[in-house]
């Protein structure tokens, strides 16, 4: 992680700390997170489908990711071999900030409604509506993490367990308890306040 905060902070752009990580900055617009798992460090650009990548370096996080791209890292003498590919990769995303560009999500991923949430919205059409109502994101999320479970009644409890926060407009991560101070996410701040 060293190695890769080098090579960014060489290329100009603000370290900022966000998502508990150093996260790399122009004019306050994400561009890039340095961050690590248990087995491998990485590289994320926020508007990595965006980047030329001749050497196929970038991948996808998960099958979902529409924008970002990432390199993972194993060995620290990986980084070492790429820094000129890592460096080109940096300066081009910070070019394609200045620039302004957007990543256009072309593909969005079809919405899919578990049997229970429909039975659910058949019986309260209010809920249904709550639900509508909400951001297609919010809306996403609540439906994979639904979806998810391998269960009939998992996915049951689940949608149980969520709903009374679907009715009041928020989504499966936004803050419930008014302390968090990254609204509307959550920060964790509940864990202190009784």
């Amino acid at each position: 992680m060293k190695e890769l905060r080098r090579l960014v902070l060489n290329s100009g752009l603000t370290e900022d700390f966000k998502w508990r990580q150093p996260c790399y900055t122009l004019n306050g617009a994400n561009v890039c997170i340095v961050s690590s798992f248990k087995d491998c460090a990485f590289i994320s650009f926020f508007k990595g489908a965006l980047l030329s990548d001749p050497e196929e370096l970038l991948s996808r996080a998960g099958e979902h990711t529409q924008a970002a791209r990432l390199i993972r890292f194993t060995e620290h003498q990986q980084i070492l071999d790429l820094e000129k590919e890592i460096a080109a990769l940096i300066q081009q995303a910070l070019e394609i900030e200045k620039a302004g560009l957007k990543v256009e999500n072309t593909n969005p991923p079809e919405l899919v409604y578990p049997d229970e949430l429909q039975e659910l919205f058949s019986q309260q059409t209010h809920f249904q509506d709550a639900f509508e109502q909400l951001s297609p994101g919010r809306q996403r999320a609540y439906l994979m993490f639904f979806s998810a479970a391998k269960q009939s009644q998992t996915r049951l409890n689940r949608i149980l367990k969520y709903q009374d926060r679907i009715l009041d407009g928020k989504g499966i991560n936004d803050c419930v308890c008014g302390h968090s101070k990254k609204m509307p996410g959550c920060d964790g701040s509940h864990k202190f306040f009784p």
